[in-house]
């Protein structure tokens, strides 16, 4: 899936794709066919960067039914010709995952395209767990018959339709079909059940990589293996060392991590900085300085594992690298600094702005850090990243940084982070918004009502609604 293009977040596009709460209240009022074009938009063209762990279908299922939006773009892409072509869980998902929370508000039309697309669309399997969760027993049991059309009854339709058995997010369906008369439904499905049992068992049962009775050598071997395979197995190769090697091998696995190859290095020294080895700071240095972009990813991985004093004082001197080790030790700081690191992890938090965007990997551990130290003047900062980012958990945790610095925070953006995607970040809201905004009082009340809300949600709302009405 190609990266998604994010309008600017002054558009109703831009606050939508976000999933932020002021794109909900301005849709509320701007033109209708507006807002429904942007949120079309956005169901239709999956704005997420990382799609499989943000949150946008509740946000847009919401946006629907205020909207009081048809259905009918979306019906255009499910069944449009690319379905066939284009098979990809990514291209489907939201629209598939949007019905589901339709359907569960009661909306005829969506459980209707649902069970149309599982019986006919490429990404069946996601619009049959949607219906698991929501479909009625008949209306599951009609759908029986075309989803197993999909597998012939060969010896390789049968595996694959043990692998879908097996594979399945939600059991439901396949349970009550295996309970069907029809020996070419239930007794298919129940021997799908089982192979799929089998196989489970099988893959847990088979044994791979290295054995405790291996060498320190063999481990390295085994690690640079799996490089030139193209799959790096210096972690695991480092938990084996754990196992394998005693204090007898330390010279060898300290000369490892000294000029070993690519495979033994990233092993050794992730081994060494695991166990605080006393030398495992200055080779992570070494290995920063001279070696690989791999061997260099590696060691700055290890050390930011470590957790001793050592590795933290050390961070502070690291702090004002201009290299990766430099930003790994803005990081530790960040999470086990204390308050005189303060400038250090605000400077580190600029610079990651500065030089990378508000969409930075590495802003996401320095906005927790300067939550918990409570670095009051970073909040103008915050506020930007919390603007800009197109990630909505780096805004959710923007969010609880604003809320431990920012004293404007609930007469501001706590206000609409009541509608924002992430239920995290409503949760926050919920604990901070000032109920002095008459929308606050009447949001509160609605996402205490409302079935498809998160229980740790509705828990902070009924909370704050409980503390505010003894407050009175």
């Amino acid at each position: 899936m190609f990266d998604p293009v994010i309008a600017p977040s002054g558009t109703l596009l831009g606050l939508l794709q976000r999933g932020r709460g002021d794109g909900t209240l301005h849709a509320l009022t701007a033109p209708r066919a507006e807002a429904l074009a942007a949120l079309n938009h956005c169901v239709l063209r999956d704005p997420r960067h990382d799609w499989q762990v943000e949150n946008r279908s509740l946000y847009y299922a919401r946006l629907y039914l205020d909207l009081g939006g048809d259905l009918r773009a979306i019906q255009e892409h499910l069944f449009d010709a690319e379905d066939v072509l284009d098979d990809e869980e990514s291209r489907t998902g939201l629209a598939l995952a949007v019905l589901g929370h339709l359907a569960s508000y009661g909306r005829k039309d969506a459980l209707a395209l649902l069970r149309r697309y599982a019986a006919t669309g490429a990404n069946w399997a996601w619009a049959l767990d949607e219906l698991a969760l929501r479909d009625d027993d008949s209306g599951l049991r009609s759908l029986a018959l075309p989803v197993l059309a999909r597998f012939p009854a060969d010896p390789e339709g049968e595996a694959e339709l043990a692998a879908a058995v097996r594979d399945s997010f939600e059991p439901r369906p396949w349970r009550l079909w295996a309970d069907d008369p029809r020996p070419y439904i239930g007794a298919r499905v129940r021997a799908a059940q089982e192979t799929g049992c089998f196989d489970r068992w099988q893959r847990q049962m088979r044994p791979s990589g290295p054995r405790p009775d291996w060498s320190v050598g063999a481990v390295f071997e085994w690690a640079q293996q799996g490089l030139d395979r193209g799959a790096p197995l210096h972690v695991p190769a480092a938990r084996c060392l754990t196992a394998v090697a005693g204090p007898e091998d330390r010279a060898e696995i300290l000369a490892a991590a000294r000029t070993g190859g690519d495979g033994a290095r990233c092993t050794a020294l992730r081994y060494l900085a695991d166990g605080n080895d006393p030398e495992a700071l200055d080779l992570v240095s070494a290995a920063v300085d001279d070696g690989s972009s791999l061997v260099v990813e590696a060691a700055v991985d290890a050390f930011e594992r470590m957790r001793s004093v050592a590795a933290v004082d050390r961070a502070r001197g690291w702090a004002r690298r201009p290299d990766a080790l430099g930003a790994a030790a803005g990081r530790m700081l960040a999470c086990r600094g204390g308050t005189r690191d303060s400038d250090l992890v605000l400077g580190a938090l600029r610079e990651a702005v500065r030089g990378e965007g508000p969409d930075a990997p590495t802003l996401w551990t320095l906005v927790d850090g300067t939550g918990r130290l409570g670095i009051v003047c970073a909040a103008p900062v915050l506020r930007h990243i919390y603007r800009e980012t197109a990630s909505s958990h780096l805004r959710g945790r923007a969010a609880r940084a604003l809320a431990a610095t920012d004293p404007s925070f609930a007469a501001g953006f706590a206000v609409e982070c009541l509608w924002d995607c992430e239920e995290t970040t409503r949760e926050i809201a919920a604990r901070h918004a000032e109920t002095g905004d008459a929308r606050v009082v009447e949001r509160l009340r609605r996402l205490a009502a409302d079935p498809a809300e998160e229980d740790e949600v509705q828990t902070a709302v009924r909370s704050r609604i409980g503390r505010d009405a003894s407050a009175e």
